[in-house]
């Protein structure tokens, strides 16, 4: 093996350009209000394609908030919500009172699916969140079946799925909103933020008052400066101008850091098939576009239950790692206490939560990188089983 190298999970990529556009903006006066977040959300929106139309948030939870009261989903109702997925993706839905309805996900893919959705719903289902797990596109021709059969909204969560396409098409528009994270290691970042997206003409303006307190008027449309009406109640879930000006400049690189991704993901996967008892979850679809945000894979045989030794392992050689997610969140303390979790219930999401780890692809790896953990993994595997 190689000499030890270091190889983090994940790493923001800043640039000299990154750094120019956010000085430009903290050299002027001008640090929120301003043109830099309508500039994003209208680059944004031309990078999805038609029918898009976005709005700057604080987060990807944000906008997950926003999309259920802008809904008026609330106490009552009942939103299917995968089990494979961060906490966040229930918890928007804890927050405006609704309940939400855990289903089980593909072994393969690790998304929800449209079997899943339809044994959760009930006659109280008002919504279905969608969550494109580590970039795969869920099946959502099947699944707006589904939703437009039972006059349900649908949100999807695409916090890891900038540039994951199904038949050409951007998902977060298959569904009523999308919602979109900039996190630090997420495909583009805005130190933190997120977007929301719909393609209903006239709900983004709606939510953009939402995201700022229910104003009414924004800067450039009152006539006297200071004077505005708040005819809705609102809260403040907006982006800074310094933001805003990281992810148009982190934007305009997607594409090339996407192929890098791409081509990392391919080379990881090629070499991790001949391994016994390691899975890679992948897009099965031939018309589905990943965004390759990282590689998740699945402990089987008698590889079972050995996670954690592995990482362990793969961890003192410099290999960073992660799990994509610890537990089904079902099973989290808070959602266990409060519903009841039965174990039998989610058996493909403790699969994933329980026997996969997460393995890097980012651009800041070389494809030479992919080859030092095809090559830790391989030894740690044999020094474990033998």
């Amino acid at each position: 093996m190689n000499s030890c190298r270091t190889i983090p999970f994940g790493r923001p990529q800043i640039t000299d350009e990154d750094r120019k556009a956010v000085m430009e903006v903290l050299n002027g006066h001008v640090l929120t209000h301003g043109p830099q977040c309508k500039a994003f959300e209208t680059e944004f929106a031309e990078f999805l394609g038609e029918p898009a139309e976005c709005v700057t948030v604080s987060s990807c939870m944000a906008a997950l908030h926003l999309a259920y009261l802008q809904f008026g989903i609330g106490l009552g109702d009942e939103v299917i919500v995968p089990a494979q997925t961060h906490a966040a993706t229930a918890h928007a839905v804890e927050w405006v009172g609704a309940k939400p309805v855990f289903a089980d996900c593909d072994p393969t893919t690790g998304n929800v699916t449209a079997q899943g959705i339809l044994d959760a719903l009930t006659d109280r289902t008002r919504a279905i969140s969608v969550v494109h797990f580590l970039g795969i596109p869920c099946d959502m021709p099947k699944i707006m079946e589904i939703a437009e059969r039972h006059n349900l909204k649908v949100v999807e969560d695409c916090a890891i799925a900038l540039g994951s396409r199904l038949k050409g098409k951007h998902v977060g528009l298959f569904g009523d909103a999308g919602c979109f994270s900039f996190y630090p290691v997420k495909h583009i970042t805005t130190g933190e933020g997120g977007m929301f997206v719909s393609k209903h003409h006239g709900v983004a303006s709606s939510v953009s008052k939402l995201r700022g307190f229910g104003v009414d008027r924004t800067y450039s449309e009152r006539a006297i400066p200071g004077q505005y009406d708040v005819p809705n109640l609102g809260l403040n879930y907006r982006m800074s101008e310094m933001q805003a000006a990281l992810g148009r400049s982190q934007l305009r690189r997607f594409k090339q850091n996407l192929e890098i991704r791409l081509s990392n993901f391919a080379i990881l996967k090629q070499g991790l098939d001949p391994l016994p008892n390691v899975r890679a979850l992948d897009a099965v679809a031939p018309e589905a576009e990943s965004s390759y945000y990282c590689l998740s894979a699945v402990l089987e045989g008698e590889l079972r239950g050995k996670r954690d030794e592995l990482v362990t392992r793969i961890n003192k050689a410099g290999v960073g790692t992660s799990i994509y997610y610890p537990q089904p969140v079902p099973r989290m303390t808070y959602y266990r206490t409060k519903y009841g979790y039965r174990a039998e219930d989610f058996p493909r999401a403790e699969a994933i939560s329980d026997q996969a780890m997460a393995l890097p692809v980012a651009p800041h790896l070389t494809s030479d990188d992919m080859r030092y953990i095809i090559e830790v993994l391989a030894k740690s595997i044999e020094e474990i089983v033998r």
